[in-house]
């Protein structure tokens, strides 16, 4: 039997709208409203997939998030979605879709030998197999992907759009079933504004499914009124499709909306997704719950489904799944579920493994009447049939072992209600401790978190009257929390008697899992009964070694189907309970998540925006080649004709030591640090004495990290008594600006002291070289320039091409320097009269590369290059900065054993015997004379290294143990290609070591 529409069922569908779409590259109508799953379903099909490992026959196994084996991929190019469940995805015209796991066709018996197979592949065997002859490995990984893997990845960019969305509410509700609406009515109706996130396009839950009533009407028709009234609430904002995937610290909450997938490609216009980030006051948890599979031999043949699947189809899509169906139960839900198919016009049997009579009014006797059949304590040990379920096996129960008489029940469908896991996959993000409840044979939210209330099924609250009650009464609660006036609402339920749930794992009966027919608690990961006693048999005693060994609840459900059931299995295993065996960690994401959605706008050339200088353009056109710097585009070099970088370079050091060159230093960090304190603020921060810095003067200081190491530093200018501008390393400025911000609000809150960032604000240019003075002397009429009247490290204001700038004498390469700042909107404007007044004394921009060698000859450190963390001012050589008078931070770390200590490794200048030889950074040092093949001890590394046009050789500077003491000593250094390059240990500092050329 295959599944059929039938007349008066199908609340969710639109028959007057009918939808084509096409599966394995056949066509099917379906109608509006339809998911996949119950299309094809009515459409008669059985078979969806495969399984991985043994190739096994699949089909629908559920009607929600936590389907295991239909999954498709959806679309083709651009719009692919690899591994979708197929009760997901919804219906529209022209719907594209292909079976995932079914290689080389779904109806292929190609790797159907697998089947037979099964003892060859337990648990854990790809770890004992393919490891020989290991160059076949990569022979053996296509076959296995192909035969096993899941869905494609996209391999064209995806070109829909996505957003991200913060929103802030008073009371948030995680589900739209009917404890989530009676938490949000009771909320909302107090004027809290309230948020409600549902997964499914549809509100209400499994209401359609309830046999009770509320206030006199159905659970559907409550549902309506209370969506209604929601809808009306102006504080109340409701979410559809909207699924929490991710509960984190604070009530901060991650939700995903899908906003267009659900339409034809062709109508899809805005954005694909929503990314909702919220900040709730109280959380409400409604989460409902999953059902349970049963456990028994062939549970995965087609036609095998959750028994409220089942019910499902039948109420939401008019899809009836079989004519002859057999409910397998040990709780009350399956009889509600009977009641609905037996309406739907199926012959229903329900096999109960509860002994004893149902109680009276119960739904079993509700079902019973109704024309169902009704075998109480049997147990099912197998299902048979080839490509779909036809019978079941079932023993009757003798105590606690299944060795009555056995009996075999025809079907077409079979259908699974083993109990109800609570989905407190949310409350464990938050930090919540799941604990057993034996009565409820259910993990349970443990102890409360704050802030936080858990209701319904997600809080096994199972009972119709229960849910309402605890629902009202929470979302009452979190509204008066958040600081409103609520109360909660009471209602008149009447529903039937409830008879306990029985536990139930596996039939008892006497003989070794391993001996059975394949029963399976992990449907796409094919893990089994057996392969869980294996996993234990091996010595593996904690769930996540078992979950780890098995691979179970490793697929994209996520364990949510048979993650308990394989629990209480290993417990049986193992001999305890299983609360003492404990759930698996429930992490982020609840579901899978796009990683569009995740990155929302911030994409291709917004993924990592290009911060560009003023003058940008006029590089470009000057043919700049870029670096990137943090997020900046800085010039690199400025290449002529045909020169390559080197070439290029050397002209540009030339140019800069023999006549003048000009560089854009506008990504420099600038601080703006204002205040009463701001003076004692960098007295703290600098090694070196700053209160009685002058106004109009810079000073260079080095900034320390609490270990004592440095952490950057730049040329600081008072440019007013209360007034500083900090400029700090390209990267670092972020970095610098969050440090001194941490010292100022955590440990010295009364300082008067305000640091803005305004290194945006500033276009900055060197002038560099001899002929500096003369060229700004052209543009800028206001300003002395001369020595006696403008010093090295000073400061002075003026006007610069008819622009205020702020000109500093300031030098990063040795040379006479001049540091025009000027705001950035005339940045362009003032570089182009900068080139235009150098033009006769010829000139040259540079770039980085430039900067680096010139700052190399003379010494100067970068901090990240020649530093890495674990660097002192004396082991650089900079003790003379480190105040002894003054307290400082890092100042008592410098006094540590370790730091202070011999044989630490110091910067020192190297030159290499053969002046040609350029050492590459990060080549590692050793002693004159160790070996090239024994490992010996390294007495440190290169970090900065370059050819000196200037010197007409190759410079470089090196960390190196006791490097201050082996001045004039030589060290050899082992290179990549075999070489072994000696060099002599000296001063960092090789050209103008008195440093007059920028006292001129």
């Amino acid at each position: 039997m295959s599944g059929q529409r039938i007349n008066g069922h199908g609340s969710r569908i639109d028959r007057s709208a009918p939808v084509r779409f096409t599966f394995n590259g056949r066509s099917f109508s379906g109608f509006a409203g339809d998911t996949l799953a119950s299309a094809l379903l009515a459409a008669g099909e059985s078979l969806f997939s495969r399984s991985w490992k043994y190739h096994r026959p699949r089909g629908l196994v559920t009607s929600g998030i936590e389907e295991p084996s239909a999954l498709v991929q959806v679309e083709r190019g651009a719009h692919t979605i690899p591994n979708a469940k197929m009760p997901e995805v919804e219906l529209y015209e022209g719907l594209y879709a292909e079976s995932v796991n079914g290689w080389p066709s779904l109806l292929s018996r190609l790797l159907s030998p697998n089947r037979w197979g099964t003892p060859l592949f337990p648990a854990g065997f790809y770890y004992k197999t393919f490891m020989w002859p290991a160059k076949a490995w990569m022979f053996y990984e296509r076959i296995i992907r192909k035969a096993g893997g899941l869905g494609a990845a996209p391999e064209v960019e995806d070109t829909a759009r996505y957003v991200h969305q913060n929103a802030h509410c008073d009371v948030f509700v995680a589900g739209g079933g009917i404890a989530g609406l009676a938490a949000a009515l009771a909320a909302g109706r107090s004027g809290a504004r309230v948020i409600v996130a549902e997964l499914q396009a549809e509100l209400g839950g499994a209401a359609h499914r309830c046999t009770g009533s509320i206030d006199g009407q159905s659970a559907s028709d409550w549902v309506r009124a209370a969506v209604a009234e929601l809808q009306a609430m102006p504080d109340v904002r409701i979410i559809r499709r909207g699924v929490v995937f991710g509960y984190h610290d604070y009530n901060f909450l991650t939700v995903r909306e899908a906003l267009s997938d659900h339409l034809p490609l062709a109508q899809r216009q805005g954005f694909r997704e929503r990314l909702w980030r919220v900040r709730a006051k109280q959380v409400v948890l409604a989460t409902g719950a999953h059902e349970r599979p049963m456990v028994f031999g062939n549970n995965d043949l087609p036609g095998v489904m959750l028994s409220s699947a089942l019910a499902d189809y039948a109420t939401l899509y008019g899809v009836l799944a079989g004519k002859n169906i057999v409910l397998l139960t040990n709780n009350d839900s399956a009889y509600a579920d009977a009641l609905v198919l037996r309406k739907a016009g199926a012959q229903v049997s329900v096999v109960d493994t509860r002994a004893g009579n149902a109680p009276a009014g119960g739904l079993a006797e509700q079902a019973q009447h109704a024309g169902v059949t009704v075998l109480r304590n049997h147990v099912p040990l197998q299902a048979h049939g080839s490509v779909r379920v036809s019978s079941i096996e079932l023993a009757a129960m003798n105590g606690d072992k299944a060795s009555g008489a056995r009996r075999v029940l025809a079907c077409d469908t079979l259908g699974m209600a083993g109990g109800w896991n609570p989905a407190i996959h949310l409350y464990s993000h938050a930090g919540g401790k799941a604990v057993w409840n034996d009565a409820l044979c259910c993990f349970t939210p443990g102890a409360a978190i704050a802030d936080q209330h858990i209701v319904g099924a997600g809080a096994a609250q199972f009972g119709l009257g229960h849910t309402l009650q605890a629902a009202s009464q929470a979302g009452a609660q979190a509204a008066q929390s958040a600081g409103f006036a609520a109360q909660a609402s009471s209602y008149q339920v009447s529903e039937a008697a409830a008879e306990a749930i029985a536990p139930f794992w596996i039939a008892e009966t006497g003989e070794p899992v391993s001996r059975r027919s394949k029963a399976f608690i992990d449907y796409q990961n094919d893990v089994g009964a057996s392969d869980i006693e294996l996993a234990v048999r091996e010595g593996f005693e904690s769930i996540e070694h078992i979950k780890r060994y098995t691979a179970m609840g490793f697929g994209t459900d996520q364990g949510k189907l048979g993650n308990i059931n394989g629990m209480a299995l290993a417990a049986r295993a193992l001999g305890k309970p299983i609360g003492q065996v404990g759930t698996t960690t429930f992490r982020p994401n609840y579901v899978p998540i796009t990683f569009g959605t995740l990155a929302g706008v911030d994409r291709g050339d917004l993924f990592d925006p290009a911060r560009h200088t003023s003058p940008h353009q006029l590089h470009i056109a000057a043919g700049a080649l870029f670096e990137d710097v943090g997020q900046w585009k800085r010039p690199w070099y400025f290449p002529k004709a045909n020169e390559d970088m080197h070439q290029a370079v050397h002209r540009e050091v030339l140019a800069v030591r023999e006549g003048v060159g000009i560089m854009d230093a506008s990504t420099l960090g600038k601080i703006d640090i204002q205040g009463p304190d701001a003076a004692n603020l960098l007295n703290w921060m600098y090694t070196n004495p700053w209160l009685k810095l002058e106004v109009g003067k810079a000073r260079y200081g080095l900034m320390l990290d609490e270990n004592g190491m440095v952490y950057d530093d730049g040329v600081t200018v008072r440019l007013a008594e209360n007034h500083f501008v900090m400029t700090t390393t390209t990267g670092g400025a972020a970095r610098v600006l969050g440090w001194m911000e941490r010292w100022v609000q955590t440990e010295w809150p009364d300082m008067q002291v305000y640091m803005t960032s305004v290194t945006d604000h500033w276009s900055t240019f060197g002038l560099v070289g001899p002929k500096a003075r003369a060229v700004l002397e052209k543009v800028c009429k206001d300003v002395d320039l001369s020595l006696a009247a403008f010093p090295f490290m000073s400061y002075r204001e003026g006007t610069v091409a008819g622009v205020a700038a702020r000109i500093m004498r300031i030098s990063f390469s040795g040379e006479l320097s001049f540091e025009v700042n000027v705001p950035s909107h005339y940045g362009a404007s003032v570089w182009a009269a900068l080139m235009a007044a150098g033009a006769e004394f010829n000139i040259t921009p540079y770039g980085t590369e430039t900067m680096h060698v010139l700052r190399g000859e003379k010494g100067y450190i970068i901090v990240g290059q020649d530093t890495d963390g674990s660097v002192t001012p004396h082991d650089l050589g900079m003790g003379a900065m480190v105040s002894k008078t003054k307290d400082f931070l890092g100042r008592r770390s410098l006094s540590r054993s370790h730091t202070a200590g011999p044989n630490r490794k110091e910067l020192v200048g190297l030159l290499t015997d053969d002046p040609a030889t350029v050492l590459p950074e990060g080549a590692q040092i050793t002693e004159v004379g160790a070996s090239a093949v024994t490992p010996v001890p390294m007495l440190g590394h290169v970090t900065s290294s370059y050819y000196s046009p200037t010197l007409k050789r190759s410079i470089a500077m090196a960390l190196v143990r006791i490097g201050h003491q082996r001045h004039g000593q030589q060290v050899q250094l082992p290179l990549a290609d075999g070489r072994t390059v000696r060099a002599t240990v000296g001063s960092t500092v090789f050209y103008d070591p008195e440093g007059k050329r920028h006292h001129v």
